[in-house]
């Protein structure tokens, strides 16, 4: 299936929101296609020696703002996930020919290790002084994207998470990288609270 891109220095994840500001004429008329046609496009990430090969489609939730020059502030949402597989320049915007792809059958994670991740998570956020959005996780059902999307993590690493196929590693991979981050972000806490109390008057 043929799709039109959007590089962007970003990772989209599935069922996590992206807000854009679309101001380059090729785009908004990117847009104002899918718009018209109540279709989505592709997002993958731009790096330095190309596009990565595995991206995330975007469906347009709303259009926030429309200025009147053309551009527009959206709101889109992460779907499909995507492997690139020929790409079009024939158009003013970049167009790819692609195939969508799920996690395979059975590589559903366990609620256990989902609770364990979670924790992981917000202890990460609170010690890095990080704001805890208000976002209800349903740990009945994968939340590895959910989580990923509010990393403070390099997007080599999300785009590893965007491209594995199991739930169960994407999850695994995530707590050892929380489980990585603690140690010195637990020591910066502590140092902090001992700063704290040096001087106090008892």
């Amino acid at each position: 299936m043929k799709v039109p891109l959007f590089p962007l220095h970003v990772v989209l994840f599935p069922g996590t929101p992206l807000p854009l500001h679309i101001f380059e004429e090729r785009y908004k008329e990117m847009i104002g296609e899918c718009l018209a046609q109540g279709s989505g496009f592709g997002v993958v990430r731009a790096q330095r020696e190309g596009l990565s090969v595995v991206g995330c489609m975007a469906s347009i939730v709303r259009v926030l703002h429309q200025y009147s020059d053309g551009r527009m502030d959206i709101l889109c949402q992460g779907g499909e996930r995507f492997e690139i597989e020929h790409l079009d320049n024939s158009r003013t915007f970049l167009q790819a020919e692609v195939d969508f792809f799920a996690d395979d059958d059975g590589c559903e994670s366990t609620r256990h290790l989902r609770e364990e991740c979670l924790a992981l998570h917000f202890e990460v956020l609170e010690l890095a002084g990080m704001e805890q959005p208000q976002i209800h996780f349903d740990l009945g059902g994968p939340i590895a994207f959910q989580l990923a999307a509010a990393l403070p993590a390099d997007l080599g690493f999300k785009q590893q998470l965007l491209a594995l196929r199991s739930d169960t590693k994407r999850t695994e991979l995530l707590c050892e990288f929380y489980k990585t981050m603690l140690p010195k972000l637990r020591a910066g806490a502590h140092a902090t609270r001992t700063a704290a109390g040096n001087g106090r008057i008892m």
